[in-house]
């Protein structure tokens, strides 16, 4: 089942060469990839917004506290 932004979009490529049709697509190809791209990391990152929310809360308090180092980044 298509919607109709879809019909026109199809009628609207149907109007163009096939060379102009095919670099179309692969456009819309490269959009879709990115679109779900950003999809999956939206629905990652709702997943873990409370987590990174707690941690964020723990870290404040542990520099409050002085309990907090400074990060030795040769020991990563």
């Amino acid at each position: 089942m298509s919607s109709p932004a879809i019909a026109t979009v199809i009628k609207m490529m149907e109007s163009l060469s096939e060379d102009v049709q095919d670099k179309v697509a692969e456009h819309l190809r490269e959009y879709l990839e990115d679109l779900q791209d950003e999809l999956k990391w939206n629905k990652s990152f709702n997943k873990t917004q409370q987590q990174l929310i707690a941690s964020a809360q723990s870290a404040k308090r542990e520099i409050a506290e002085g309990l907090a180092k400074p990060m030795n980044y040769e020991n990563l």
